[in-house]
């Protein structure tokens, strides 16, 4: 536990939050709930991971920090949860949550399987609490510009997203067993997924993945079909094509971009570019900074996310990315999976 907890008064009808997993994805909510976002606060932190746990909890100045979600659950003043934990846990929580009538905010990806996700589904709709999942680049100015340019037939009919994002640092040991993490498609693409699905406003109908591991080389005797890298086409049910490349460790930046071609025109989301500064020196180099992180790249994007789940919540309505996205996305990630495992294409159900 935190040595010195601070004790304030709250405003009484504050919507109160319980943050499950306080890793990189959870302190961006962590963060984002008790400092940036008015008429809402963290009331605890769960995990299990001690030194993880107390660090969060010295940070946000945070007194109740449990090991157990599950107690966390039944802090009276929770009104809704974020899980930030690893995928394979996702199910079990959420479920747990909304039995407790706890709104969720749940990180994507939102399960393992289509099923885990159809009983996260059920059991929200049952307890009538809203399933926000965590799909924040639908909240990104950019994207959001380009989402309303396609819909003003700006570039015509869309026909085709290409949509990468590369990560620079390598995967966590967790990641290497695809039973717990469904590989880079799940982890790194499933914004991609949502992406390509928000920008043609269909469906993946038909798919082809290939997958190598090119740069983890510890994981390749104990997981050997640990993937990396990855490259997945795809026909939608609405005729358009997509095309989506993941990769991990790539080290030379965080890149995430999006080209969206039409009958008639070109929108192109996303660059390498931290900022517009270009140096050039004596030794006629030209130099600029790279994006190193997607916490940064998508910062105001999570704020956004976060204060429209507040906003759900006080108002009852549904969220922008609802389990019916994460479950598609899942589905695709599933896909995917097993077509590079049996190097064939794969028709979605």
């Amino acid at each position: 536990m935190p040595s010195e907890p601070v004790v304030s008064l709250m405003d009484p009808d504050s919507i109160g939050l319980a943050v499950l997993g306080t890793g990189r994805a959870g302190m961006v909510h962590a963060i984002n709930f008790s400092r940036g976002i008015r008429g809402c606060r963290v009331v605890v932190l769960a995990d299990p991971v001690l030194q993880t746990l107390h660090q969060a909890a010295r940070e946000l100045r945070i007194a109740d920090a449990l090991t157990d979600y599950r107690e966390a659950l039944k802090h009276p003043a929770v009104d809704g949860v974020v899980i930030a934990t690893p995928s394979a846990l996702h199910c079990e929580m959420a479920v747990s949550a909304a039995k407790a009538g706890k709104h969720i905010l749940c990180e994507k990806p939102m399960a393992m399987n289509v099923e885990e996700c159809d009983i996260m589904i059920a059991a929200t709709r049952e307890a009538g609490v809203i399933l926000q999942i965590g799909f924040m680049r639908r909240f990104s100015e950019s994207f959001a510009v380009a989402k309303a340019r396609i819909e003003s037939g700006e570039i015509g009919e869309v026909v085709q997203v290409r949509a990468l994002t590369h990560g620079p640092s390598y995967p966590k040991p967790w990641m290497f067993d695809l039973a717990k993490s469904n590989g880079p498609l799940a982890e790194v693409n499933s914004h991609d997924i949502d992406s390509v699905r928000w920008f043609t406003d269909s469906e993946f109908q038909e798919l082809y993945a290939i997958a190598g591991n090119y740069r983890t080389a510890e994981a390749r005797t104990e997981f050997p079909d640990f993937y990396d890298q990855v490259l997945l086409s795809a026909r939608l049910v609405n005729g358009s094509q997509s095309s989506i490349s993941g990769a991990q460790g790539v080290q030379y930046a965080y890149d995430s971009r999006c080209e969206i071609i039409g009958t008639h025109g070109l929108i192109s989301v996303g660059t390498l570019n931290e900022n517009e500064v270009i140096t050039c020196t004596k030794d006629k180099a030209i130099l600029r900074s790279s994006m190193n992180s997607w916490t940064r790249l998508f910062r105001d994007a999570y704020l956004a996310e976060d204060i429209d789940f507040v906003e759900c919540i006080r108002e009852q309505r549904p969220p922008r990315a609802s389990g019916i996205d994460g479950r598609a996305a899942v589905s695709v990630v599933n896909a995917g999976n097993l077509s590079i495992r049996e190097k064939r294409p794969v028709t979605l159900r």
